[in-house]
């Protein structure tokens, strides 16, 4: 069974779906959805189409200079059957699948790292623009001391020993 990359969106196309598109020049183009036939006949550029893999890559989203893509590259010349070999390579495959998604898991954490501080300071300054709306200005004005921060008194409260406790100790 022969899994082929949309040529647009760079998502795989199964056996017997999408469509299949042939130029004059004998260029085979595959498409996994009418969406991305569409926007080829559109002459509309993947680099430049938000959803599409092209995109993502491009703008750093997804990574896109891994030792662990090399394994996905289509190879054309057949290979005689060996239980061992083939035993082997689907052990390989599952390393190599949880190598990915480790990495995958660490580019996206590096890609977030700001992004917490960020939104922080994005509430902040939307806080200070529109306090007006939060606080009202009567009760305000009549006790002022609602907008000075309050000390934050520690209480300690004893821990009563119900019987349930004490037979459970």
């Amino acid at each position: 069974m022969r899994l082929e990359k949309c040529w647009f969106c760079s998502s795989t196309v199964y056996p017997g779906h999408g469509i299949q598109f042939v130029r004059n020049d004998a260029k085979i183009f595959r498409f996994c959805r009418s969406k991305c036939h569409k926007n080829f006949k559109m002459k509309r550029n993947p680099r430049k189409v938000k959803w599409t893999k092209a995109y993502r890559r491009l703008h750093g989203k997804d990574m896109t200079q891994d030792a662990t893509f090399e394994f996905e590259r289509k190879r054309n010349r057949p290979e005689r059957y060996d239980r061992n070999v083939t035993e082997n390579t689907l052990k390989a495959i599952k390393k190599i699948d949880k190598v990915r998604t480790d990495r995958e898991i660490r580019h996206h954490q590096k890609r977030m790292v700001g992004k917490k501080g960020q939104l922080q300071r994005e509430a902040a300054k939307e806080l200070e623009q529109s306090i007006h709306m939060v606080q009202a200005p009567r009760s305000l004005q009549r006790d002022p001391s609602l907008t000075e921060p309050k000390d934050k008194a520690k209480v300690k409260v004893p821990l009563q020993k119900t019987e349930d406790n004490r037979m459970e100790e």
